[in-house]
């Protein structure tokens, strides 16, 4: 294992998801989409946060740990000779019994226990989970989806409220809709008086938790906004949306956003 996902979003292994969830966030607040460090704290986010895919990691990181040790045993010309047991003048049974015996270390035996603690959590995890593949494959189609939602959802004409809104009506869930309702009913008490037209343009996304029907996606946006104030050259609103996509039936919708403005 060549990168340390914890020291990646720069956490101790015994975080617990809001910690690793907020230490990504901090991370990548003020990152350009293309820069490369973003991808790498995206994808530490994305194992980190599946409890399946952390706790396989932990796993795998113990066994290297342990492999390291033991060829650092066997390379230590200290190292204590093995004991032997003094044979017994016995049958082929009692030959075998009396081979040179290496004694197992403490630690050792700690570790294969907490191995197979870990082994167990992750099969029962994994009986009662979909399978990676469809996990996956739902996975990138919320995630696509939320692409698509976040612009309508995030823009609007004050010239034509009525589309405005109903353009990002079918992205919605029905309890969702409800919010959305409430917050553009605001737009519309102010929106007409100012003049305000706002045209969200998609940069990029990455994943935050993944799981069976519900997927939370960080997209980022750039909000354009024309008023009377500035009518012809628009100021330019940096966002962050978190985006909770539900799959009903066959769609992926948008159960909830959360918004965080980075600056203009």
């Amino acid at each position: 294992m060549t990168t340390d996902l914890y020291d990646v979003l720069d956490v101790e292994p015994t975080a617990s998801p809001d910690e690793i969830r907020a230490a990504w966030r901090a991370s990548v607040a003020d990152l350009d989409p293309t820069d490369r460090r973003f991808r790498l704290y995206n994808q530490a986010a994305e194992v980190l946060l599946d409890p399946v895919r952390r706790a396989e990691y932990d796993a795998a990181a113990l066994a290297e740990v342990e492999a390291r040790a033991t060829r650092a045993a066997d390379l230590d010309p200290a190292a204590e000779p093995l004991p032997y047991v003094v044979p017994a003048p016995a049958g082929a049974a009692d030959r075998e019994s009396a081979r040179p015996q290496r004694e197992v270390p403490g630690w050792l035996l700690v570790a294969l226990a907490a191995l197979t603690a870990i082994a167990l959590a992750v099969v029962g995890v994994a009986l009662s989970q979909p399978s990676e593949a469809s996990v996956t494959t739902d996975t990138t189609a919320a995630q696509a989806a939320a692409e698509r939602a976040v612009v309508p959802i995030l823009s609007y004409d004050a010239h034509h409220l009525d589309q405005s809104q109903a353009a990002a009506t079918p992205y919605l869930t029905q309890d969702y809709r409800t919010q959305y309702d409430k917050l553009f009913s605001v737009i519309r008490d102010n929106a007409p008086r100012t003049g305000t037209v706002v045209r969200a343009k998609y940069l990029a996304s990455g994943i935050v938790r993944s799981g069976a029907g519900r997927v939370d996606v960080l997209v980022f946006v750039n909000q354009v906004t024309y008023n009377k104030q500035h009518p012809t050259t628009p100021v330019i609103y940096k966002n962050q949306a978190t985006v909770t996509m539900e799959k009903v039936g066959n769609d992926w919708l948008v159960d909830n956003m959360v918004t965080s403005q980075q600056g203009s």
